[in-house]
């Protein structure tokens, strides 16, 4: 849809062009009929300028016209770079509320090329068109979601989500370290509340199985596409609790029985570093009465042949060995259905520490994140026995990383850093990087690389 509104909007811009000099010219000849006047003399400089134009304007939209749509599509994405420096001069949170604001609207490209074969996968029953997912953080309040998926994610988390709106911490509260491929930000679950996001999933939701309604109604085909309640691609759901509440099972729950019904995944996050006391829900018992209080909460609720939503949990990077093999003891018990690994870190090391922003307080996301969630991740994958679907997160900014993630046990993976760095075009490089990858190394499918770097070391069940 954005690249035909793009290539309509240059055909209009070139007919308007072309048409100036003939109505300007008629009106000459009309006046020329009735008072007979001199005619206007046009130097061979300026009929040279005109005739040019003229030949580069029909050429130009003879070109436009013709052009495949993969093609278009994909100058669509490389002129996003273009933009990438404009939106480094802004402050941080101002260049990402634009960010939201220009995916809500439509004003970014939408992607209309297939994705790889080889990155298809289903996970939870749902279909994916591709492994690369957004993180939680970048639409927090669901305002954009169409235009995000639209860009060729394969799924997009939105949240966190409070039950009751709150402002989240003072400004400023996020802070770049561009050299480092890096970002600190302790916003505090900054979020407009259950309220107000159930009612715009509510109308997104709506307004799509009306268009799925249309479209069903003129195609005989009868092939399964990937995708979910939100249409295209696959909707995550993420859930937090209020700064200032007692009751943090609570909370969950009544985010679960708010906004389930428009999830094809939930989740808990209990890792958040930047709300006090949080980080104690990753505790053994105190994880295992919160995820059995919501996980209830989510079965006596009526669902449809599809069943329930997945509920996974969104632990942080910054555990001890015991607390890993707590989470995975609960997560193998209660049957969790995933757990995402992982969030941002405390932890400062080289070469972040000489960079001035470092002494911020918040959570560090972004490339020096990297090796420390890949290690956790395996980890994970080796003490759940690949028996439970992880998602990688941290310091994804390339198809590489994104396959180091999957061969560390990701059944799918996320990014948020490198997008805010690298805009739009970053998608599609990335997709097309995890195909060759999967192609170098001999693997059909991308379900087949997953754990393929931990098979060796997984205990027999």
């Amino acid at each position: 849809m954005a690249a035909r509104a793009s290539r309509k909007l240059l055909r209009d811009f070139l007919f308007r062009r072309a048409c100036i000099t003939p109505i300007a010219g008629a009106r000459h000849c009309s006046s020329a009929a009735e008072t007979a006047p001199k005619i206007p003399h046009f130097s061979k400089k300026g009929r040279l300028l005109t005739g040019t134009t003229l030949g580069l304007v029909i050429g130009g939209g003879a070109y436009v016209s013709t052009v495949d749509e993969a093609t278009f599509c994909g100058w669509l994405f490389s002129a996003t770079k273009l933009v990438n420096p404009f939106f480094a001069l802004l402050d941080p949170e101002v260049a990402h509320r634009l960010g939201v604001s220009a995916a809500a609207r439509g004003w970014v490209p939408r992607e209309k090329r297939p994705d790889p074969s080889n990155l298809g996968l289903d996970v939870w029953g749902r279909k994916f068109s591709n492994p690369v997912g957004l993180a939680a953080g970048f639409d927090k309040n669901a305002e954009a979601v169409d235009g995000l998926l639209g860009l060729g994610f394969g799924f997009v988390e939105i949240g966190s989500v409070t039950p009751v709106p709150q402002e989240g911490n003072p400004k400023p509260r996020i802070f770049r370290l561009r050299e480092e491929g890096a970002i600190i930000n302790r916003c505090g679950f900054n979020s407009e509340g259950i309220v107000a996001v159930a009612k715009r999933l509510g109308a997104q939701h709506g307004k799509r199985k009306l268009d799925e309604t249309t479209s069903s109604s003129s195609s005989s085909g009868e092939e399964v596409k990937p995708g979910g309640k939100a249409g295209p691609g696959i909707l995550g759901v993420n859930l937090g609790k209020n700064k200032t509440s007692e009751d943090a099972s609570a909370d969950y729950v009544q985010g679960v029985h708010t906004l389930s019904q428009y999830a094809d995944y939930l989740v808990i996050n209990v890792s958040s570093p930047n709300t006090p006391g949080l980080r104690m829900l990753q505790g053994r018992k105190q994880l295992k009465d919160l995820v059995k209080r919501v996980q209830a909460a989510r079965d006596e609720m009526q669902w449809g042949e599809e069943g329930p939503p997945p509920l996974l949990v969104k632990i942080a990077p910054d555990l001890s060995k015991e607390d890993l093999e707590d989470i995975a003891a609960v997560a193998l018990a209660l049957r969790l259905d995933g757990l995402i690994i992982s969030n941002t870190t405390v932890s400062r090391s080289d070469p972040v520490t000489t960079n001035p922003a470092a002494s911020e307080a918040g959570g560090l996301s972004g490339k020096p994140l990297f090796n420390i969630s890949t290690s956790l991740l395996k980890e994970m994958y080796i003490l759940t026995r690949g028996k439970i679907p992880l998602i990688g997160c941290g310091g994804i900014g390339s198809g590489e990383d994104a396959y180091k993630k999957i061969r560390a046990g990701a059944s799918l993976v996320q990014l948020y850093t490198a997008f805010a760095y690298g805009g739009p075009a970053l998608i599609p490089q990335i997709k097309a990087e995890l195909s060759e990858c999967l192609e170098r190394d001999g693997f059909k499918f991308v379900s087949e690389a997953i754990g393929a770097d931990c098979r060796v070391a997984t205990p027999k069940a």
